[in-house]
């Protein structure tokens, strides 16, 4: 039996840009993919039942990289929702195959704390490795499946971005 991608909806989903002073973006490198052309990516994750969307960044956001609220300014968030869909490959794996791929709404936060205060080692870590870079070296790095959601969100943001 082949799966319909069609017939299954879209994971309700955050993303943040979090980005520091001089404009460069944090991203981490995937704990679950430590090749040399490892998958590079900011924080993102699914919205909770009845969570609102901000709520679910500031969840993701201290759940991946320890960054608490306080330690952030909120600067902007996207206008919709922006989708993607798994490739073949990992439809019906990810997600015990409920979802076709996710829409996400993504949110810029200025990061107004140390670089000391960023923790990967988290309690279910996600990150091996983590840097700022550039938007345009950002997006280079994302897994292929996500270049069109990031590039629109680079787009959207990039006043505040180093390019």
């Amino acid at each position: 039996m082949t799966l319909d991608p069609e017939s299954l909806p879209y994971r309700p989903c955050v993303g943040v840009v979090l980005i520091n002073a001089e404009g460069l973006i944090w991203t981490g490198q995937r704990i679950d993919n430590p090749t040399p052309n490892a998958a590079w990516q900011m924080p993102q994750g699914g919205i909770d039942e009845g969570e609102k969307p901000k709520d679910a960044a500031f969840r993701e956001l201290w759940e991946e990289t320890g960054v608490t609220a306080d330690l952030v300014e909120v600067i902007a968030k996207t206008d919709g929702w922006l989708t993607y869909d798994l490739p073949p490959e990992l439809l019906g794996k990810v997600w015990k195959g409920k979802y076709r791929g996710q829409k996400q709404k993504w949110f810029l936060f200025r990061f107004l704390g140390t670089d000391s205060q960023i923790d990967i080692a988290r309690e279910h870590p996600e990150f091996s490795a983590w840097k700022w870079c550039p938007a345009n070296e950002m997006v280079r790095s994302i897994v292929p499946f996500k270049r069109d959601v990031y590039e629109q969100v680079v787009t959207e943001f990039q006043d505040h971005l180093a390019r």
